[in-house]
């Protein structure tokens, strides 16, 4: 697969202090990319060394399997990014915003008015591009920052927490957004304080604490780092119909106990296991009332793996 995005042992120092320190990752084209960590960790450090802001210690950058360097403007066309911080000019329309980010980028005249349209469009804000940021909510003000880092068509889109501070119905916006980018063939790399939003969008999930890699992979394959098992809780009309023998004895198992009208069952993360024990009750002639499962989330692992929350300071 193409690599958009390259990492190779990548350290970044102030003076003594070690802000990144031998960072590896990679991002393939049209996949999303989350990175997380707590406060401090090194986030917003390495996504500064990726649209070269700043200068690596050591190590390897790629984008686009080409070096990065301060002086490789051309490749830095290539890239849009959304601030953590809000980066809008108050006094000029949202359209006005855009078509000056454009302009920076080097389009003109047809060109800069088609992509001008073509963004606000994206992120729904076409029908208030007379209007200025100051009459905007929070949510807009957001999706108006989007707008101005990929008018310009970028490949690659980095999104340093984007949603932070706004509505549930702004923040479905972006996330729609997000995933037509991905459609669209874009590659993004996203961090933010929302679990649930790089379980929703990501593909590959790196986890950085005290600026190292701590674990890498898919939302599943962080959970297996955690823990290979999970329990399950069947709520049942007829105890007295259970026979717990054939129960254990189906595929992925561990363990099975019944406790009043509810069956407590132990399973293999990876197995199918719910299926099986259900096609037994059912041939037991057991009657289900509910299924219940543990849910082990990003949240639960990113705890285990830091042994703290991503919010803590």
């Amino acid at each position: 697969m193409e690599h958009i995005v390259e990492l190779t042992q990548v350290t970044k120092k102030f003076g003594t202090h070690i802000a990144v320190d031998n960072v590896s990752f990679t991002v393939t084209k049209g996949t999303i990319l989350g990175l997380l960590g707590p406060n401090g960790a090194g986030k917003s450090t390495t996504i500064n060394m990726i649209t070269g802001l700043l200068r690596k210690t050591s190590g390897e950058i790629k984008l686009f399997d080409k070096a990065v360097s301060e002086k490789n403007r051309e490749l830095r066309k290539k890239v849009g990014v959304v601030p953590q911080e809000l980066a809008l000019y108050y006094d000029l329309s949202a359209e006005e915003n855009v078509r000056y980010f454009g302009g920076l980028y080097g389009l003109r005249g047809q060109n800069l008015k088609e992509a001008t349209e073509q963004a606000l469009r994206v992120v729904g804000l076409w029908e208030h591009r007379k209007a200025k940021p100051a009459t905007f909510s929070g949510g807009m003000q957001r999706r108006l920052n989007i707008a101005m880092a990929i008018v310009h068509g970028p490949e690659l889109v980095i999104m340093d927490e984007p949603t932070v501070g706004i509505d549930p119905q702004s923040r479905n916006y972006i996330m729609e957004t997000i995933e037509k980018m991905r459609q669209e063939g874009k590659s993004l790399i996203y961090t933010s304080h929302y679990m649930e939003e790089v379980e929703r969008l990501a593909d590959t999930i790196v986890i950085i604490d005290h600026g190292k890699v701590i674990a890498e992979g898919t939302e599943a394959e962080l959970v297996n780092l955690v823990t290979d098992q999970k329990n399950i809780w069947i709520t049942v009309a007829n105890p007295e119909a259970v026979v717990l023998t054939e129960l254990e004895q189906q595929a992925g198992v561990v363990q099975v106990s019944l406790q009043d009208q509810q069956l407590v069952v132990t399973v293999s993360v990876e197995s199918n296991a719910l299926n099986h024990l259900l096609m037994q009750l059912i041939k037991q002639g057991v009657e289900v009332d509910s299924v219940e499962q543990q849910r082990i989330d990003l949240e639960t692992v990113f705890l285990n793996l830091t042994g703290r929350k991503l919010r803590d300071k």
